[in-house]
Order: C-alpha cells, then structure tokens, then sequence
C-alpha cells in the first residue's frame, strides 16, 4: 500500500485497480454512420451540418491537441438541433459517456496516467464498439 496518497493513482476514485483490469468492450458508443441525424420535416432532408462521416468524424477527433488520445462520440440529435453542431463530438477514449459511468472514467484515466499500468484501447467505428484493456505494467 503506498504511503502517500500521491503514491497510488487510485486515491481518489471510487473504484480500484481491480474494476478495470482486463479488457472491456463498451457497444454501441461511438459515431458511426448510422448515428442519429435530424431531419426537417418539411423537405424530409437532414441539415447540412449534421451530414457527417465517420472518416470526418476520426478526423476531427485526432485534431484535438491533447497528450490523451481521442475518439469521437456521437451528439444527440437535441445538440444537432439546438446548436447546429456535427453528429459527433470529441472525447478522452475513457469518457463516461462512452464507458458508462463517472466512476468507471475516473479509474480508466488514473491507470492511463499511472506509469503501474498500460492502457490500450480500440474503437471500432464501424460497430459502435470501443475495447479497453488495462494491465499492470510489470505483467506486459
């Protein structure tokens, strides 16, 4: 056990190394092309700032200028309408919205910034589909 909280990535996560050990894969999360897009009514066309593709999409995704890779998540259609945005936005591969909860994002991103462990991930834009796997460093 680390003598100091500094010492242990997961000091301040509800969840332990333990809870994401391994690999998961979280379907149906990511843009795909069959991503919900909004249509007008009246001419039964989608707008053209929701005319995406994933290509675009993975583009758009990996221009982020961050050291924490990112993929793209779909938008709701709501955001599409409201804001006039793109069906797809960017995020950390760890986000919550693609692994299900805020507590499963923060122990993803404590490994991920732990040099005790290796994270890798990917993201299948074809299914939807994003797979991570977590080891200990020492086991790879």
């Amino acid at each position: 056990m680390p003598e100091k909280p500094d010492d242990d990535p997961f000091h301040d996560c509800e969840l332990d190394p333990d809870a994401v050990l391994g690999t998961r894969t979280f379907h149906d999360v990511l843009f795909t092309d069959d991503t919900e897009t909004p249509v007008n009514l009246l001419t039964g066309e989608t707008p053209a700032h929701s005319q995406a593709t994933v290509e675009k999409a993975k583009k758009f995704a990996a221009s982020i200028d961050t050291d924490t890779p990112q993929i793209a998540l779909p938008a709701s259609v709501e955001t599409q309408v409201e804001t006039q945005s793109k069906p797809y936005t960017s995020a950390a591969f760890f986000h919550f919205k693609a692994t299900g909860s805020l507590e499963r994002h923060r122990a993803y991103h404590a490994a991920y910034g732990s040099d005790a462990f290796t994270v890798d991930f990917e993201a299948d834009y074809a299914s939807g589909d994003l797979t991570i796997t977590v080891e200990r460093a020492n086991e790879s």
